[in-house]
């Protein structure tokens, strides 16, 4: 799940549009493609767990302390990684690199909203969401970001068990407990984070390449990251329609969840011989299609 880059400003003249673009700011680093997708998934895990049966005041608060616990993870994860977004073309123009906001403000920033991201959580719902989600989210920061990232061409294999956590967090907020469904849920995410991240990747190798972390394009090369590509869309999608005959869903999460996982994986199959960027583009995009679609799929049950 990756952000869009805000291309460059004019500086602003006045108070406000100075006050206006710093809150920009702030909001950039939280990378807001990123978290919206996940309250997605986190929503539709909370309707398809309690029905109409939960309340409007525990739906919100849970939203909110996912957004912010989300937030506050991307927000370190600028912190941490303001260096080599520095030199990567898709990432120069991030707040931190382009020198809009100073190292502290963000490493402030980012705490702030973790610990307030708990707060909401455990107070306004339970410990269980809030564990799951203030768990995700450090995860992301000192697992992935500071060791994985940079060491091993699995760091977004192993690190997508922090994007993994909304259905947790839904799930448990909407019970008070997780179960298998909730983990099944987790499963579709962490499964389906390789070949998206990957997807980018293709058309970013030049630029992880100079930055030096060791995506799997980088290190193993188009050919083998595209093989691995196709066997997590398989296992993904296997995993997506198999939920229908361990009780998830009704014939429509069936029928429409067959039929995005056959598309994926005709994407995925003519993708092993093409290596054009709008190839990959395109298998980028329709992920983020896919996995909204799906957790829509899951809200209509």
């Amino acid at each position: 799940m990756v952000e869009r880059q805000a291309p460059a400003r004019v500086p602003a003249d006045t108070f406000w549009e100075r006050t206006k673009e710093k809150a920009a700011d702030y909001w950039a680093l939280t990378k807001p493609g990123i978290w919206m997708l996940m309250l997605i998934a986190t929503a539709a895990t909370m309707l398809a767990a309690a029905k109409l049966s939960l309340s409007l005041p525990v739906f919100l608060l849970t939203l909110l302390g996912t957004a912010m616990a989300a937030g506050g993870a991307n927000t370190l994860n600028c912190y941490v990684d303001r260096d080599i977004d520095a030199i990567m073309e898709r990432t120069r123009k991030r707040p931190l690199p382009a020198g809009r906001l100073q190292p502290r403000q963000a490493l402030l920033f980012g705490i702030s909203l973790l610990v307030g991201s708990w707060v909401v959580l455990f107070w306004g719902v339970n410990g269980w969401a809030a564990a799951a989600a203030l768990g995700g989210a450090l995860f992301y920061v000192f697992i992935y970001t500071l060791w994985l990232k940079r060491s091993t061409p699995q760091n977004i294999v192993i690190g997508g068990a922090a994007g993994a956590v909304p259905p947790l967090i839904g799930w448990a907020a909407a019970t008070g407990h997780y179960s298998w469904i909730a983990f099944a849920l987790f499963g579709v995410i962490f499964l389906w984070t390789p070949p998206h991240f990957w997807a980018l990747a293709l058309y970013r190798n030049e630029d992880y390449r100079r930055a030096g972390v060791p995506m799997m394009p980088v290190v193993a090369g188009v050919r083998s990251t595209k093989r691995q590509m196709l066997l997590y869309t398989v296992a993904l999608v296997a995993l997506s329609v198999g939920l229908y005959w361990l009780g998830l869903g009704s014939w429509i999460y069936l029928a429409g969840t067959l039929g995005l996982g056959l598309y994926y994986l005709y994407l995925m199959v003519k993708a092993q011989r093409d290596d054009s960027e709008a190839m990959a583009r395109r298998l980028f995009r329709f992920s983020i299609q896919y996995l909204g679609l799906f957790y829509i799929l899951i809200a209509l049950g």
